[in-house]
């Protein structure tokens, strides 16, 4: 074949396009398909390398799923761009570029989608050894925003597929006004538990006080929150309304203020009242997890000289607590016994006067 014959060659009309610009398109189309598996398969996969290093898993999930990209995006998007070097008809080039959005759309939306998944799974590994209701929860949210991720992915297919979704995007906000209504409880509780998730008010094992109810947290769920009472029941709660309620949350004192009095009587001799806050100290300081704060001879009583006395125990246990006040008070009554200090209680001196 001469070079004459040759050029003519390049020249010859095929489909509308010269050979050149067919041989053009497919050495693009080629280098395209050769070019991304590259990236994909040698550059990202270094990539992931480098990210197994950082803290943050959300480098993690968006490499893992750019290494999974689907072959047949990638011949999608290598067609495309070898089809820019051609001249179809409008219909026909019409026809590719919206197999091409097609393809990025459903794509993007495998993305999303899987990336949202393996961040739900850690957050649920993490959470399980933490605060397993709060799986629960995780995963109902996890499926809400899938639904409204395919929602999307479904309306802008059919927008590039030329349907007209202005209708369909009308109707379903104003279904979606109606089931809200419909459900607004539900939704507010649903919503209440995600809040008690990502905010952490309180979580699973705390003991809480709401309003009257005492008891400790049993379990988080979607639209309740089950606490155990102080006397064995079960109380359950709607997220809601426990949000609503003022919230005393004991599990996250760090240590618990006591402070109680104590009245002896006016018999007692002035020295032996001075010597009662050290004797009170002495009781307080003997006992471990405790911090003294004061004691102090506070008042006249009616019927006792009262005393004042404040302490911290530096834990929130209630147990804990309760063991060490008992020791404080046998500690106490067992000095102001070797002291001879009395003990007040309530009573009344009656004097009787004779005129006679």
């Amino acid at each position: 074949m001469s070079y004459n014959d040759f050029l003519n060659l390049l020249t010859y009309s095929l489909l509308g396009n010269t050979v050149q610009s067919w041989l053009t398109a497919i050495t693009i189309f080629i280098v395209a398909l050769l070019a991304i598996h590259t990236i994909i398969r040698v550059g990202i996969s270094r990539l992931a390398k480098f990210t197994q290093d950082t803290s943050n898993i959300l480098d993690d999930a968006i490499v893992k799923e750019l290494t999974g990209t689907h072959n047949l995006f990638i011949l999608i998007l290598a067609l495309f761009l070898g089809s820019l070097f051609l001249k179809f008809p409008s219909q026909i080039q019409h026809a590719i570029s919206t197999i091409a959005a097609i393809a990025l759309i459903i794509q993007g939306g495998l993305w999303l989608n899987n990336i949202g998944i393996f961040l739900l799974k850690q957050e649920s590994l993490r959470l399980r050894e933490t605060d397993p209701a709060a799986v629960t929860t995780i995963s109902a949210v996890g499926f809400v925003a899938r639904l409204v991720l395919w929602t999307l992915v479904a309306i802008l297919l059919l927008d590039n597929l030329s349907v007209d979704v202005t209708a369909l995007v009308a109707g379903l906000g104003v279904g979606g006004i109606a089931i809200a209504l419909a459900v607004q409880n539900i939704l507010g509780d649903l919503f209440a538990s995600l809040s008690i998730v990502l905010d952490k008010p309180f979580v699973v094992g705390d003991f809480l006080a709401v309003d009257s109810y005492m008891g400790s947290v049993e379990h988080v769920g979607l639209k309740t929150t089950r606490i155990r009472s102080l006397s064995g029941e079960q109380l359950v709660f709607a997220n809601a309304d426990l949000l609503k309620s003022r919230i005393r949350n004991y599990g996250r004192m760090s240590e618990r203020r006591v402070g109680f009095k104590l009245g002896v009587t006016y018999q007692t001799a002035r020295d032996k009242l001075k010597q009662i806050p050290a004797i009170i100290q002495k009781a307080v300081a003997t006992q471990e997890q405790t911090r003294f704060g004061r004691a102090h001879f506070h008042t006249f009583g009616p019927s006792s000289l009262d005393f004042e006395v404040v302490y911290y125990v530096l834990t929130s246990d209630y147990d804990i607590y309760m063991e060490i006040q008992q020791a404080i008070n046998i500690h106490i009554h067992e000095s102001f016994e070797q002291e001879d200090i009395e003990f007040a209680y309530p009573t009344q001196t009656l004097y009787v006067h004779n005129n006679g």
